[in-house]
């Protein structure tokens, strides 16, 4: 949650912004190794108590639920969100151009890889780009993360993107890596997006759009 607070408190300091956290839905889908139809339920029931807050849209800020997400954001009038859409559409800007694109994707969740380079895969499909794409798991950092060891989480993360094989552009999957932007971005010449900032002035565009 603070990733995305301080994005929104950097970007559009006048949003009021609350959360919602059910911190055992990726407890459970990496047990289940699937997005099971009582978690899409789930995520319905999130939205609708969202929605009858008085909020004006959502942000969802996991990124293994992408098609739980979708189904909520259907026949809604509100903007629901998935969390990385902002960043894949600022990478793939990237490869406009050339309609040629190595991304690389760097995770701190093993199960959003999946979930995340078909999303991506199927952006680019629709704008007529071809992919090149690696996706890499840091295994330990969430880990070390929750365990208050913030650091440890940023070094390894930082580590993980000085492996990246040669790319345009590199992206940091979950919303918790966005502190480690920073030292990771020390260890490459190549651009390295992350999920909040992105998010945060796609949401508010649509909004006042």
């Amino acid at each position: 949650m603070d990733p995305i607070s301080k994005a929104f408190k950097s970007l559009a300091p006048k949003a009021e912004v609350f959360h919602l956290l059910d911190d055992s839905l990726s407890k459970d889908h990496a047990k289940a190794k699937t997005l099971t139809p009582l978690m899409m339920e789930r995520f319905e029931d999130l939205t609708t108590y969202a929605l009858k807050t008085g909020s004006q849209a959502i942000l969802f800020t996991c990124s293994a639920f992408g098609v739980a997400i979708e189904a909520c954001a259907k026949n809604r009038a509100e903007p629901i969100l998935k969390p990385n859409e902002a960043m894949f559409d600022e990478a793939l800007d990237m490869g406009e151009r050339t309609k040629r694109l190595r991304a690389v994707l760097v995770a701190t969740f093993e199960p959003s890889i999946g979930s995340m380079k078909e999303e991506f895969m199927e952006m680019a499909k629709s704008r007529g780009i071809d992919v090149d794409f690696t996706g890499l798991f840091v295994p330990e950092a969430m880990k070390e993360l929750g365990e208050g060891d913030a650091q440890s989480h940023h070094q390894r993360v930082a580590k993980a993107v000085a492996t990246a094989p040669e790319c345009d552009v590199i992206m940091l999957a979950q919303f918790s890596m966005a502190e480690a932007q920073a030292l990771s971005q020390t260890q490459t010449t190549t651009p390295v997006l992350t999920s909040p900032s992105c998010a945060v002035k796609a949401i508010m565009k649509r909004l006042t759009s």
